[in-house]
């Protein structure tokens, strides 16, 4: 397999997927069809049996590279700079400030200096917990509005009764 690797931002090497996915397919479909991990096998013959976690991994590579996703590791406990960790959550760099002033997620400041630095670990567990969140209010929206019967109204009506409720 000839990928193209180049490195991110913050350095980590993307790995992009092959121009020619079938030899990625076929590994995919192997990885898919066995549920215990698989032997590495050296040129000199030699096999070593592939720890579990990293079988998942090398799954999860195959299966998104598949799909002609590019792919990154990046070790969890890894320090972020303030912009990068804004990158990673999809926001502003003074958002994500803002959101250390009022301590929603935890950092380090590097001796003396003004500079921060948060662990991957923590921007991702963030981004999870908001993620839940989100899905968390939208589902209880959906619910109450299920409820309230706004699924049986047609859109012409839902439309009158927004118009009126924002006279009011």
């Amino acid at each position: 397999m000839n990928a193209s690797n180049h490195p991110t931002s913050n350095g980590s090497p993307v790995v992009n997927p092959p121009a020619d996915l079938n030899e990625l397919l076929e590994l995919s479909r192997f990885l898919e069809s066995h549920s215990a991990p698989a032997v590495l096998l050296g040129p000199d013959g030699e096999q070593l049996p592939l720890p579990l976690p990293i079988y998942e991994v090398l799954r999860q590579v195959a299966s998104a590279m598949q799909r002609g996703e590019s792919v990154s590791i990046e070790r969890v406990d890894r320090q972020l700079t303030t912009q990068q960790a804004a990158n990673i959550l999809g926001i502003s760099r003074n958002t994500l400030i803002r959101l250390l002033d009022e301590h929603e997620l935890p950092y380090e400041r590097l001796g003396e200096s003004r500079h921060r630095r948060l662990r991957l670990n923590d921007v991702l567990a963030y981004r999870d917990r908001k993620r839940a969140e989100r899905r968390h209010r939208l589902n209880e929206l959906t619910r109450q509005a299920q409820e309230d019967g706004l699924y049986d109204v047609d859109a012409e009506t839902y439309r009158d009764a927004l118009k009126q409720a924002r006279k009011s």
